[in-house]
């Protein structure tokens, strides 16, 4: 399959050669020869190019709970496929060997192949690095699910602008977004993305009854603040005061590629969950030792 280039547009000759990406906030002006900040989309000889279209790093099956969705088809299986590159430099990634190395190795798969492997458990997740910066790929991929009865799992930062959003979202059952932070400066500044994008993609997801569920990692110093977890319970709680339940996953980091702050309590996570159960009806800890499960009472 010739894959179909979007998004990245070449303009006027005064620009030299440069092409434009319009797929998330960044907007990336690319030279020729360069790629753009998420490392896999290209500007060969002044058009733009996608060599990474189908180029899959992972490809396993998990439990779902892994990805995590707690309240979509729990007790189930699925395909789970990875990629390279990312469109955020989070510098506490715990998948950085694949999210900021292009040269990880894997291997061709067609979109074709992908769903035939999916048929088994009748659901694939893109996942591991950011799927959304391999739009192409996942459009044709999800395409082919669709006509195959196979359910599409995004589990992806959420950091892509609304026209390619709504393309993606038509077409996926659900969806794990991470909700990194509620600062727009951190966002900004140490993670390389944008918060009220992100917040966007969220509420879109939703009013386009995608499953979601959302995930932030908490890490010390860096979000753990009272008035910014606060932050994140209100924003779900409004969302679920309009009849959604929206299960929320919060998870304890550890040191991994350039962050070295000390990992984050359990107590820490548990005090969070605890304030949140006040809130929100279901609040989960992740990446500690037993998975605890919190229903509002």
């Amino acid at each position: 399959m010739e894959p179909s280039i979007r998004f990245i547009k070449a303009e006027a000759a005064a620009d030299n050669g440069i092409v434009h990406c319009e797929l998330c906030p960044h907007y990336c002006l690319i030279k020729p020869g360069k790629s753009g900040l998420c490392k896999v989309r290209v500007n060969n000889g002044g058009l733009g190019s996608i060599p990474y279209y189908g180029h899959v790093t992972s490809l396993g099956i998990d439990p779902i709970e892994k990805k995590p969705l707690y309240h979509f088809r729990p007790g189930t299986k699925i395909l789970s496929a990875g990629f390279v590159g990312c469109n955020l430099a989070c510098p506490f990634c715990q998948n950085w060997h694949i999210s900021q190395n292009i040269e990880a190795p894997g291997r061709y798969i067609s979109p074709t192949e992908l769903i035939q492997a999916a048929k088994k458990d009748k659901q694939i997740a893109y996942t591991y690095s950011e799927p959304l910066i391999h739009i192409e790929y996942l459009l044709d991929s999800m395409n082919e699910a669709k006509k195959a009865g196979v359910a599409n799992v995004l589990v992806t930062n959420g950091c892509i602008n609304s026209k390619p959003a709504l393309e993606v979202l038509e077409l996926t059952d659900a969806a794990n977004i991470d909700l990194k932070c509620f600062s727009k400066k951190t966002y900004k500044e140490i993670l390389g993305g944008d918060l009220d994008t992100v917040l966007g993609f969220i509420k879109k997801a939703i009013e386009m009854d995608v499953h979601v569920e959302i995930t932030t990692l908490l890490v010390p110093g860096l979000n753990d603040k009272q008035e910014e977890l606060d932050g994140i319970i209100g924003f779900i709680a409004e969302l679920e005061s309009k009849g959604k339940e929206i299960p929320w996953h919060v998870s304890a980091y550890h040191p991994d590629w350039k962050w070295n702050t000390a990992a984050t309590p359990e107590e820490l996570v548990f005090k969070t969950i605890e304030k949140a159960q006040s809130h929100l009806k279901y609040v989960y800890a992740g990446n500690v030792r037993a998975r605890q499960y919190y229903p509002k009472q």
